[in-house]
């Protein structure tokens, strides 16, 4: 078990676990919730409704690229926090359907993407997905890590977005 100090030092990058490697165990693998659908559910009918956009952005927008239904879930203005991606409805439309191509299919019953848990409080959402990645040590291996993404609900919409992607 680290000590709370060197998880502050790791934490504020005043070292690695690379400089001290008896200090890090094996990392645990990050998984995918069985009932993804599940999650995107809430006994509280504001925090339902707002996860419920997402769910919507994730399965019909990001997975089927239906883009054509994004003024029913991106409001126009659409803040989007991706040094990639400038912000505005019609622009994050535009990048998808003309800069990335993304053709339309039909809309799947349930997720596809690897969600391993969303949580929301006022009028944010945030999901975790896995992510797979190869290990820069040794490119034949594959290790497991968290993408988030978060939106902030407006009047039953998503009207801004936070994503962990740097430059491109």
């Amino acid at each position: 078990m680290l000590k709370r100090s060197a998880v502050l030092a790791i934490s504020l990058g005043l070292f690695t676990p690379l400089t001290y490697p008896a200090m890090v165990s094996a990392q645990e693998a990050v998984v995918a919730a069985v009932d993804k659908e599940a999650l995107f559910t809430s006994a509280d009918p504001k925090l339902h409704a707002n996860k419920q956009v997402v769910y919507h952005i994730m399965r019909d927008l990001l997975e089927a690229g239906h883009w054509d239904k994004a003024d029913q879930f991106l409001t126009e203005r659409y803040l989007q926090h991706n040094p990639n991606v400038p912000s505005g409805r019609d622009t994050v439309v535009g990048f998808f359907t003309q800069v990335l191509k993304v053709e339309k299919k039909p809309i799947p019953e349930k997720l596809s993407t690897p969600v391993a848990f969303v949580t929301a409080e006022g009028d944010l959402v945030t999901v975790a997905i896995v992510r797979e990645e190869k290990d820069p040590k040794d490119p034949s291996k594959t290790y497991t890590t968290t993408w988030y993404d978060t939106w902030r609900i407006v009047d039953g919409k998503a009207d801004e977005h936070w994503d962990s992607a740097i430059k491109e």
